[in-house]
């Protein structure tokens, strides 16, 4: 019954929302689209089949969101259901799994027409559009400003972060060798769980032998939770980002069917030996293995925090909302796990939450100097 109460109050919220950032409105669904949303709640009253009946409902509702906004509502939608249910998507075949491309203006994108690459990679239950916030977009202006091509990723963030690492590296792998032009640059800016995909893309990049982070200069994370988000664990890091949009504020109700990806955020999960062979619901204090920052690569660690100033009581208990300074800068008590980021590219944003990362110009500023770093 709970999964059908979601399925139509996302109903409700994409018949009555204007846009995807807007507010929530109140009520249920009416007439006979409440008749049928009273008889399915009859029926499905447990998780399992009453999942399957669900999502098949929610078909033809995000098909219509697709035509209220351009795409829009649809991408922001389907992006929330990853998030939350990506990995039950990919196992079980459904049409609502994400499939990984690189894109720009939501059109896949297969070749560079630059020899310099911006490639941004979001954050969970988020899709490649929604880089643009409050009508900004880092990826766009940093193009502009810099002479990079952008492009964005889109990818599944419910499948397990080492999966998508490891698809990930394929991919860039064969962009780079079918670009237009030779790619000379490449750099990676990572939102959230995108900084640690990129990490785990490395990673697999390494054992098979790929060639692209040979055109890797730059690697900027914002807002990565390197060390682990402990909010996700009391599930109120994953509301506040369900919550930014109407069309996926009524997931926040499935704190209990947590995807792969989101208990991968727990701890800062990059590999397969990570959480293979494991109970990923389990509440120890199982640390993932080591890995280092990627060699001969500008790295930069971008955080925020909800705090004023540095150990203040927001600061200390908040962080921005979902990722801890600390973790946001690979700074762990543990010399040997931490990531030794050059304390010159680090930086912090005061009184700003995690979302706030994506267009406050403070956070833009700090990203277009780590672009502009002399490299080594």
């Amino acid at each position: 019954m709970a999964i059908t109460h979601i399925v139509e109050d996302m109903h409700r919220n994409i018949s009555r929302a204007p846009w995807i950032f807007g507010e929530v409105p109140p009520g249920r669904t009416r007439g006979i689209t409440g008749l049928v949303y009273s008889s399915i709640r009859t029926v499905t009253g447990w998780v399992g089949s009453g999942l399957d009946l669900a999502l098949a409902q929610l078909q033809p509702l995000i098909d219509a969101a697709g035509l209220q906004d351009g795409g829009l509502g649809r991408d922001a939608l389907v992006g929330a259901i990853n998030g939350v249910l990506g990995d039950y998507l990919a196992a079980t075949g459904n049409p609502l799994a994400t499939d990984m491309e690189i894109r720009r203006d939501g059109i896949r994108l297969d070749q560079a027409q630059k020899p310099r690459v911006l490639l941004l990679i979001h954050g969970l239950c988020m899709t490649d559009r929604q880089w643009r916030r409050d009508g900004h977009d880092h990826g766009a202006a940093l193009a502009e400003a810099l002479g990079y091509e952008a492009a964005y990723l889109r990818y599944n963030s419910g499948r397990h972060v080492s999966l998508n690492g490891r698809e990930l590296s394929e991919l860039l792998e064969r962009f780079i060798e079918q670009s237009a032009v030779p790619v000379e640059e490449l750099a990676i800016i990572g939102f959230s769980m995108g900084g640690l995909l990129a990490r785990s893309a490395c990673h697999y990049a390494a054992l098979a032998g790929h060639r692209w982070p040979r055109r890797l200069r730059r690697l900027i994370f914002l807002g990565t939770p390197h060390l682990g988000a402990p909010l996700e664990r009391g599930g109120s890091g994953l509301q506040m980002l369900l919550n930014i949009s109407p069309y996926s504020a009524p997931l926040a109700g499935l704190g209990k069917l947590r995807s792969a990806g989101i208990t991968d955020l727990r701890h800062g999960n990059l590999i397969d030996e990570d959480w293979a062979d494991t109970d990923r619901f389990d509440r120890s204090t199982r640390r993932p293995q080591a890995l280092p920052l990627p060699a001969n690569v500008h790295c930069a660690a971008l955080a925020a925090t909800t705090g004023q100033r540095a150990g203040d009581l927001n600061d200390r208990l908040l962080g921005d909302g979902l990722v801890p300074v600390a973790s946001a800068l690979g700074d762990d008590a543990d010399s040997a796990r931490s990531l030794s980021f050059d304390p010159e590219w680090q930086w912090i944003g005061f009184g700003m939450n995690h979302l706030d990362l994506l267009n406050r110009s403070e956070a833009f500023d700090a990203l277009q100097r780590a672009l502009q770093a002399p490299l080594g």
